[in-house]
C-alpha cells in the first residue's frame, strides 16, 4: 500500500485561501485584481541550523520562535530534543514556549527526537524502551501545537532484518501517537534509512497514516539523494531542505535545489519545508539567509 501525502499540516489551508481571494475580487475597486497566488509550499526553520549557538549558550530554546521569526522571516519552526531534553514533561516549560511562539505568529510543527534508543534495536527489550522512551515527546509535541515528532529508523542486521524490526517499533509508536492525532515521521539519517528503498519498504510496512517521512535532501550519502527523495515522497509529511556550501550566484553546491524541488512538487506535497544548514564556510546566520534566498527563488520561478 502507498501511503497518500498528508496535506494536514499544510501553510495554506484552501477553503481560507479561496474565502479570502473572493473577499479581494469582491471589494470596491478591485474586482479587476487577479487574486493573489497560493504560494506552492511554506518555508520553516529546523533548529539544528542554530546548533552551535544553541549549544555555546547564546540562544536559548526558549527564544527560538522570536530569533525564526524577527531575524529570519520565517513563521514556523522545528525543534530539536536536545535543545531541552529535560523538559519534555515540564508542562510549565512547554506551557511558556507555546505561549512565546504563539506571540510572535509562529506556527510550532514538529520535535526533532534524537538519542532515546533504536526503535529497531534487534533486543526486544531494549526496542520497547527506545519505543517508551519517545512517549513523552509525542505528548510534549501535543503539548506545543506540533503536527509530528521525528524519529530514526536505526537497527541491526540484515536489509530485511532491519525492515522488520524497525517496522515493528515504528508501528508500536505510531499507535501511540495516534491517540494524540500526532505523526511519526522518519528521517533519512544515516544506517540502512538512507537507503530511500529500505526506508520506503518500511513504511509499506508500518502501513499506519500517522506514520511517514521526512526526506532530507542532504542525508544519503552513498545513495543517490534524487532517486531516495522520490522514493520518499509519497510517505512525506515534512521535508528538510539541507544545505552546506553555496556558489557565487546562490546556488547549493552539493544539491540541484530546482531538481529536488520539482520532485518534491511532482509528489503533490505543499506543505513545509525546512531550512537546514550544516555548512561551515558561512555563519550560520549567513547559511540559513542563503538557504531561504534560494528556496524563495526557486519558488517564485516554479510559480510562473
Amino acid at each position: 500500500m502507498t501511503a497518500a501525502i498528508d496535506r494536514s499540516a499544510s501553510p495554506f489551508p484552501r477553503r481560507g485561501f479561496l474565502a479570502a481571494a473572493a473577499l479581494a475580487i469582491a471589494l470596491p475597486g478591485r474586482g479587476e485584481a487577479a487574486p493573489e497566488k497560493e504560494p506552492l509550499f511554506g518555508i520553516s526553520l529546523a533548529e539544528w541550523s542554530l546548533h552551535g549557538t544553541l549549544f555555546s549558550g547564546k540562544l536559548d530554546n526558549l527564544d527560538f520562535p522570536k530569533t525564526a521569526k524577527r531575524q529570519f522571516g520565517v513563521d514556523a519552526v522545528e525543534y530539536v530534543n536536545q535543545f531541552f531534553k529535560d523538559k519534555a514533561r515540564d508542562t510549565s516549560y512547554l506551557a511558556e514556549l507555546a505561549k512565546r511562539a504563539d506571540g510572535e505568529g509562529v506556527k510550532n510543527l514538529l520535535i526533532m527526537c534524537d538519542g532515546l534508543g533504536d526503535l529497531g534495536d534487534p533486543d526486544a527489550a531494549d526496542r520497547t524502551k527506545a519505543i517508551e522512551n519517545h512517549f513523552p515527546w509525542v505528548e510534549a509535541a501535543k503539548r506545543l501545537g506540533c503536527h509530528s515528532i521525528r524519529v530514526n529508523a536505526a537497527s541491526s542486521g540484515s536489509f530485511e532484518e532491519q525492515q522488520k524490526l524497525a517496522t515493528d517499533g515504528l508501528a508500536r509508536l505510531s499507535d501511540y501517537a495516534s491517540q494524540m492525532t500526532i505523526n511519526v515521521i522518519v528521517e533519512n539519517h544515516g544506517g540502512l534509512s538512507s537507503n530511500g528503498a529500505w526506508l520506503a519498504g518500511v513504511m509499506r510496512a508500518v502501513d499506519r497514516p500517522n506514520c511517514g517521512t521526512l526526506p532530507d535532501f542532504g542525508n544519503f550519502h552513498d545513495y543517490d539523494r534524487y532517486l531516495g527523495v522520490e522514493e520518499l515522497m509519497p510517505f512525506a509529511k515534512g521535508v528538510s531542505a539541507k544545505s552546506h556550501e553555496f556558489d557565487a550566484d546562490g546556488n547549493e553546491v552539493r544539491t540541484d535545489y530546482r531538481r529536488m524541488l520539482k520532485l518534491v512538487l511532482d509528489a503533490g506535497y505543499h506543505g513545509w519545508i525546512g531550512i537546514e544548514y550544516e555548512g561551515k564556510g558561512l555563519s550560520e546566520e549567513a547559511g540559513i539567509l542563503a538557504t531561504k534566498r534560494l528556496l524563495e527563488l526557486v519558488r517564485s520561478e516554479m510559480a510562473g
